[in-house]
């Protein structure tokens, strides 16, 4: 447990690349991660996509100021249709499992040497038009992915924390 601890506390938002490339063998253990998240009821609902190629990055760093100048940015989204949904409240879990899918891409990512950030400031529907393989699918994140460059740090807020005892009750 503790050196998932470690991983936890010392993954950070990188929001500078070096131009060093992202090996292919790094982007498919990221896939591999992604591959093994949990999801509700097993129903993997989720679709990532590797926009690598310099022209397919840059019509996606249009739709977002947060693209960090990063060579691979990888984009994940998920399908309501295909989720599972709690019966007593019609909770649509496909966001759920796009998160813990997107969780596992960045904690991966760090394990690996990498720096990516979770991106949620982006225009979706200019994406979808930019992509139309992504049109039937609610876009949860953008991964800016690369190496952190010699410059990059967290950010002071990343290691404010509240206190445990503010986040969590015993009952």
């Amino acid at each position: 447990m503790s050196d998932f601890l470690t991983l936890a506390r010392e993954r950070y938002s990188c929001r500078a690349f070096s131009d060093r490339p992202v090996e292919a063998e790094k982007i498919q253990a990221l896939l591999d991660a992604a591959v093994a998240a949990p999801t509700a009821v097993d129903k993997q609902p989720w679709h990532a996509w590797v926009v690598e190629t310099p022209e397919a990055v840059e019509r996606l760093a249009a739709c977002t100021r947060f693209h960090f100048d990063a060579r691979v940015i990888v984009a994940v989204g998920a399908k309501e249709d295909e989720a599972w949904v709690r019966k007593y409240d019609g909770r649509n879990f496909a966001d759920v499992d796009a998160s813990i899918v997107a969780t596992h891409i960045m904690l991966a990512a760090h394990s690996l040497g990498l720096g990516t950030t979770w991106v949620g400031h982006f225009n979706a529907p200019a994406v979808k038009e930019a992509f139309p393989e992504m049109a039937d699918y609610d876009l949860i994140a953008l991964f800016p992915l690369g190496y952190p460059a010699e410059n990059d740090e967290p950010s002071a807020k990343h290691f404010e924390r509240k206190p445990l005892e503010d986040l969590v009750t015993r009952l």
